[in-house]
């Protein structure tokens, strides 16, 4: 999942222990998180629009899928006319904070990786959710943890 550090960062879940991850608005992104993701999933928080990107941290699903309210305030950055209570078009989950790593997993450290090559993350996806292979995961946590250099 990638958010912004100076919207939401891995310090700001940290701090509140766990958040609803709302205003996905973007179909692809909306049926994974829909579709896919399932409360105890593990979740790689990748900071984007940072100096560098990266992976900060980890956090788990808590909450499966469920519609998103920001998309019926009127008022709010991530409304949608077309969404509403009863035929609502946006899903969030709710995540909850589980570590920060010792070093950010860069995404040049990640493009470096030969066993990374094949991620989501490095065919130019702009999603704010995609999908990461279990070995994948398990790399770049090592990585973020120090266990591999």
């Amino acid at each position: 999942m990638k958010s912004e550090p100076f919207v939401y960062s891995i310090d700001d879940l940290e701090e509140d222990g766990t958040t609803y991850w709302d205003g996905v608005r973007n179909y692809q992104a909306r049926n994974l998180m829909r579709d896919r993701m399932k409360v105890g999933d593990h979740v790689l928080y990748y900071h984007s629009n940072a100096k560098p990107p990266g992976v900060a941290g980890l956090a788990r699903v808590v909450k499966a899928a469920y519609p998103d309210h920001t998309s019926w305030d009127a008022n709010g950055k991530y409304f949608d006319p077309k969404s509403s209570p009863e035929s609502p078009r946006w899903f969030m989950v709710d995540i909850a904070f589980e570590e920060k790593f010792q070093q950010m997993v860069t995404l040049d450290r990640i493009k470096a990786e030969p066993a990374l090559q094949e991620m989501v993350l490095l065919k130019r996806s702009r999603l704010s959710v995609q999908p990461v292979e279990a070995k994948e995961f398990s790399l770049i946590a090592k990585i973020g943890r120090g266990q591999i250099p």
